[in-house]
């Protein structure tokens, strides 16, 4: 039965009715919780007694609520209120794509921009192994400011994948009524497989994604009749009218796109919504709105640029999509033709750190830990499945020259959380055989000249980085983290990475030491190399998240799109016939934890970016943050709890820590400005605006009123801060100096501060200010976790490689105690741990720690 304004579902107040289809009614309600509007659709009671229609209800929940991306609708809640079961979602203002197109055809760049974002978000589904089968113009829905949401998984199909394998959901797949020989969708909109009751995979949205965009340009269906029995003969036999009577303006180029989604057999479509997303902007130039791409770091493209980018276009339409051999590798599908060749180099679970091609490019060293064993580097043949080691255990290969001598590191430092930033002895030696000579400490990056004679390297300072070519002479010094050098083919510039809070820049300097910026704004950085002819750089890199394409940019700052699929790639290295070398990268944020009432330890993770944050003091609840691609442009923080309930979102922004009460939560905005955000009932708000250029780490003090805070204000370097919630100055504690990505605790009596100097010390900072204090048993290396309830001792980590110990630290006596092991059973491609938090109380816990699996593949054909 239909509800009525006033009427209550749990904490939902409904407020009025938005509409009605076959799978439910939707209302507007509101939380009276958080305080916010919300959508409300519920499965009425005389078809919630249907075991189908009930299933199907579920199964939209479940799909869409393991989504969350810019053109996917966001799923909040799901409950039963009585018999009645309902779903909470965001509440959407605007109209449904089925109405824009009901008042005529749509302008090509306006329909090629919504169906890019389709495009994107179906991406977003089909990446976490859902197929939603029932794309049509009623379930997209265009917002007043023009993105469009992807509406209604209740047909989604999660497609039967390895439940281990990373990047997908561990939802169940549909039951079997639903499989090959029963066929779900919509006339018109359906794909030929489904018409005839076969099973649906992610080119089956395609083909309805390219029915919607054709009837978006035209007013008309693709596939029309005057029964459904027409409409589907049609779709099995018929191809669509020409676009260009109908749209005058729709460009030859478009058009293919269209009719290359329209494609009968689902061999000869694309193969990836990325892939269809990726052409459909590059006709026009510019990122769509839910591309969930930032406009920060993009360059404007030349007028070569834009003709390339169409020529591409049309001959990805006509089945060269540089992205479909590696997708249908991966998928098992038959790959576009024409695109860059992949031979695959690695079959060993681990990750790659770096490889390099051999003098005569018929040979590949590279260095890589191998189940979970340490560094070591391999030589392989092209053309053999086998590599053989070259008995160089816990070494790191940096590069390989013109003269086949090897650039090795002996690692002296660990990086911490961060496998890059590991810095060692730089050691010569030839590939032939011989002992490594040293040549130069603290060295994190080398690589040879074209001659072979000299070396630039990235030497570790401690509070900064120095660029030397050759060694000896410096190019650039900088607090910045300079990563990955390569030497230009003449010899007179060197490229690198420059990161500073998160933010990477591509830079070249030349051999006076200048600097010059040829992209920026990247949020992640892969490897990088020149390419043949000297003319460009080719690189990984991504604006969100980890995900990210490779690209290539000039020496005047234009750049191109070079290859882009799922997943992330690193340009390890390009021979001089053009040849390259990918690292096939795929990384998870895996967290685990022990929390009050659980017998064991579980793992705690929404999409593949979960880190812990912070733990309640009772130990029920964990404050996580999400930063993978779903977790929105500048990730977003959730809170989960002990009753096994989903994660709840509270916002967007990077958590920080949790309120003493359990109520607040403290957060970065994307611009590194805090915010608290509610937990419960509440509204938002600013703390400290306008104080700090850059923030990184931060916890409450007991009384909630106070935070501490580890940032820098304007032109000065990282330390740390006493703020008051309520308003007023930061007061600085101890001397400028706090190591960057490291956790802080506050004693229980708020008069000490845990926290690790940049030159690695564990410091007891005084908040009535003064000189740093000193503990007894405290150890180089120990990172602060938290205090003990009576403030008599501090619990740390010693190591940040996994496994670690917690230790207990009794900072009257001095002595140190194991607290507990953090095991971890998987350690392929494990190296560092990224976050540890710990309430003694209820001796619950619960850490972070990355895995990265790397693929090495030598590619051809790239242009």
């Amino acid at each position: 039965m239909s509800l009525t304004a006033g009427a209550r579902l749990g904490p939902y107040e409904i407020l009025a009715p938005l509409g009605a289809g076959g799978m439910g009614e939707v209302y507007r309600a509101r939380d009276t919780r958080l305080g916010r509007d919300v959508a409300v659709k519920i499965l009425p009671a005389a078809l919630a007694a249907h075991a189908d229609r009930l299933a199907r209800f579920g199964q939209e929940a479940r799909a869409a609520g393991a989504l969350n991306h810019p053109n996917i609708l966001a799923i909040y809640d799901l409950g039963t209120h009585g018999d009645l079961p309902y779903i909470v979602s965001e509440l959407l203002e605007g109209q449904t794509l089925r109405d824009r197109i009901a008042q005529g055809p749509l302008p090509a760049r306006k329909a090629t921009d919504l169906a890019a974002q389709m495009a994107r978000g179906l991406a977003a589904a089909h990446e976490r192994g859902i197929v939603h089968r029932d794309l049509k113009p009623e379930n997209v829905f265009v917002t007043r400011d023009g993105r469009a949401k992807v509406l209604d998984f209740g047909l989604a199909k999660l497609l039967e994948r390895d439940p281990q394998a990373a990047g997908f959901t561990n939802l169940p797949t549909t039951p079997a009524r639903t499989e090959a020989g029963v066929v779900m969708g919509t006339v018109g909109y359906m794909a030929p497989e489904q018409v005839r009751g076969q099973a649906a995979d992610p080119r089956s949205d395609l083909f309805a994604l390219g029915a919607i965009l054709y009837e978006m340009l035209s007013g008309r269906r693709a596939f029309a009749g005057d029964s459904a029995v027409e409409a589907m003969h049609a779709i099995l036999k018929d191809d669509p009218p020409d676009l260009a009577p109908a749209g005058g303006a729709v460009s030859p180029a478009l058009e293919r796109i269209v009719r290359h989604c329209l494609e009968k057999s689902p061999e000869e479509r694309f193969q990836s919504a990325r892939d269809v997303a990726f052409l459909l902007e590059s006709l026009h130039g510019t990122p769509t709105p839910g591309s969930g791409t930032p406009a920060i770091g993009r360059v404007r493209a030349s007028k070569r640029a834009r003709l390339a980018l169409a020529a591409v276009a049309v001959l990805a339409v006509a089945g060269a999509l540089v992205a479909g051999l590696l997708l249908g590798r991966r998928s098992g599908l038959r790959p576009a033709s024409s695109a860059p060749t992949f031979e695959r180099l690695t079959f060993r679970q681990g990750f790659v750190h770096s490889a390099r091609f051999t003098r005569d490019g018929q040979g590949i060293v590279y260095s890589a830990a191998w189940e979970g064993k340490p560094l070591d580097v391999y030589l392989a043949r092209l053309g053999t499945p086998e590599s053989r080691p070259l008995g160089l255990a816990s070494w790191n290969l940096l590069a390989v020259s013109p003269l086949d001598e090897l650039a090795v590191s002996r690692i002296t430092k660990s990086g911490g959380s961060n496998l890059y930033r590991s810095a060692g002895t730089l050691a010569r030696l030839p590939l032939t055989g011989g002992s490594p000579r040293d040549v130069a400490d603290d060295v994190m990056y080398a690589d040879w000249s074209p001659d072979g004679t000299s070396l630039a390297i990235v030497r570790d300072l401690g509070d900064r980085r120095r660029l030397e070519f050759p060694i000896g002479k410096v190019l650039h010094e900088t607090p910045h983290y300079l990563f990955n050098p390569r030497i230009s083919p003449d010899g007179r510039q060197v490229a690198l990475w420059d990161t500073f809070f998160g933010q990477s820049s591509l830079v070249v300097v030349d051999p006076s030491g200048t600097i010059r910026t040829l992209s920026q704004g990247w949020y992640d950085w892969w490897y990088l190399s020149w390419s043949p002819d000297g003319r460009e750089i080719w690189f990984g890199a991504s604006v969100l998240g980890f995900a990210g394409d490779v690209y290539a940019v000039d020496l005047a700052g234009h750049r191109r799109p070079l290859y882009s699929g799922p997943g992330a790639y690193d340009v390890q290295d390009v021979f001089r016939d053009g040849r390259a070398l990918f690292g096939s990268v795929k990384q998870r944020m895996r967290t685990t934890g022990l929390l009050k009432g659980w017998g064991q330890e579980r793992e705690l993770f929404w999409f593949d970016g979960t880190t812990v944050v912070d733990i309640s003091k009772d130990g029920t609840a964990v404050l996580l943050a999400e930063s993978s691609e779903a977790g929105g442009r500048n990730g977003s923080a959730l809170l989960q709890r002990n009753d096994g309930s989903p994660p709840v979102r509270l916002g967007e922004g990077r958590p920080l820590a949790m309120s003493p009460d359990g109520r607040w939560a403290l957060a970065a905005s994307a611009r590194d400005k805090l915010i608290i955000q509610p937990i419960g009932v509440g509204e938002a708000r600013p703390v400290g605006a306008g104080v700090f250029e850059a923030i990184d780490n931060a916890g409450w003090l007991p009384d909630g009123k106070r935070i501490a805070v580890v940032a820098n204000e304007p032109g000065k370097h990282m330390r740390l801060y006493l703020l008051d919630v309520d308003g007023g100055g930061a007061k600085p504690l101890g001397d400028e100096g706090i190591e960057f990505g490291s956790s802080i605790a506050v004693s229980p009596d708020a008069r000490l501060v845990a926290a690790v100097a940049t030159d690695g010390r564990l410091v007891l900072l005084p908040t009535a200010g003064g000189p740093p204090e000193s503990g007894p048993g405290i150890q180089a290396g120990d990172r602060p976790i938290t205090w003990s309830e009576d403030g008599r001792a501090l619990y740390v980590v010693a190591r940040e490689t996994a496994p670690a110990t917690i230790w207990r630290i009794d900072l009257r006596t001095g002595r140190r105690e194991p607290w507990k092991e953090l095991a971890v059973q998987d350690r392929a491609g494990v190296s560092n741990l990224r976050a540890v938090v710990l309430s003694p109380g209820s001796q619950s816990y619960c850490y972070t720690y990355q895995q990265f699996l790397t693929d090495l593949y030598l590619v051809d054909g790239l242009k």
